[in-house]
């Protein structure tokens, strides 16, 4: 009788053709290729289901779920007593670019953590440590965008430490919105723990990413821990900027330069903007532009400007100020050579 460790792997092989041939329905061919036979424990993780074609009926199989599909081909990479084929078939997938291998690779992440690992090695048997050490060093090779999914997924603070630890700088925006990622909230949640195992983070450019308050929501945690914050074109809006208020009044906040510009901003969330900045010691300069402020805000904005002594510059052109507000903003200029206030 084969063991649980055998069956999962045969499974697991088979999920991964699956995965490589976009196929989620499996025959009896496709059983006896990987030398499967129909048992309780098959029947754990397939569904059967009965096909009509004219007068005769057929039996296909299925994984419940194409998550579970991919992470039990994930899951058999780590059975294998092929390592080397193994992580030929891991460097083949992540070659593919049209996105079916994403998730199957997310999870052979996760399963080079010993947390994850502990519980299903004690049902299965132990994991083959050269593929755990293979998919490490891997994953070490990443660019900073994938890797930090990756990590997360792993939940190895040790290696996560050990790669992320220096990075002076994430950069997922850019100018143009059409080159910019698009950050989802689980991708604002991954984005956080990174920043937060960086020993400092330099700049966190998240230009036109369009995260909106929920993803900023998910951010706020790490986000005191950046020097340069990069916000532009995010929809934030004023709900966005009151949460991340809550970031710009931790004790340890080192926001140096922050860029808010086109986020939708309307005097609604002054107050609570200038109220969290006025005593930052450590703002240099704030970009406000493209937004619509309107003379509601000039006497939020003329203290702030006042009391906030180490700032250096204030952009607020393109937005909804009579020349009289502009003028009154402009007028502070004076009061520090080296201020710029421009409106």
């Amino acid at each position: 009788m084969e063991s649980p460790r055998d069956v999962m792997l045969k499974i697991g092989e088979m999920a991964f053709t699956g995965v490589s041939q976009r196929n989620i329905v499996f025959n009896e061919e496709d059983l006896i290729k990987y030398n499967l036979q129909p048992s309780q424990f098959l029947s754990g993780f397939l569904m059967e289901l009965v096909e009509r074609e004219s007068s005769e009926h057929s039996v296909v199989y299925t994984f419940p779920h194409l998550t579970i599909q991919e992470f039990v081909a994930a899951l058999a990479q780590f059975l294998s007593p092929q390592s080397k084929r193994t992580m030929r078939c891991l460097i083949r997938s992540d070659m593919e670019e049209d996105g079916r291998f994403e998730i199957f690779l997310r999870f052979v992440a996760g399963l080079s953590s010993p947390r994850a690992a502990q519980p299903l090695e004690e049902f299965l048997g132990p994991f083959v440590h050269q593929t755990t050490c293979a998919v490490i060093d891997w994953l070490k090779e990443k660019e900073v965008a994938e890797l930090t999914h990756y990590l997360f997924e792993s939940q190895n603070q040790a290696l996560a430490q050990q790669t992320l630890g220096s990075l002076r700088t994430l950069a997922f925006g850019d100018s143009s919105p059409q080159k910019a990622l698009r950050l989802t909230p689980i991708d604002c949640v991954v984005v956080s723990q990174a920043i937060g195992l960086c020993d400092t983070m330099k700049q966190l450019n998240l230009k036109n990413c369009y995260i909106q308050e929920e993803g900023l929501q998910r951010l706020v945690p790490a986000l005191h821990k950046c020097e340069e914050l990069w916000l532009k074109g995010n929809n934030l809006g004023d709900c966005g900027v009151k949460r991340l208020c809550e970031a710009l009044r931790n004790p340890d906040c080192k926001i140096q330069r922050l860029w808010l510009d086109s986020n939708r901003l309307t005097d609604g969330c002054t107050d609570a903007l200038v109220s969290a900045l006025s005593t930052k010691r450590s703002l240099r300069d704030l970009d406000l532009r493209s937004n619509s402020f309107t003379d509601g805000s000039v006497r939020a904005l003329r203290r702030l400007i006042q009391t906030c002594t180490s700032l250096e510059g204030i952009w607020l052109w393109a937005n909804k100020f009579s020349s009289d507000g502009r003028n009154q903003l402009k007028s502070l200029q004076e009061i520090r050579a080296e201020l710029s206030v421009t409106v």
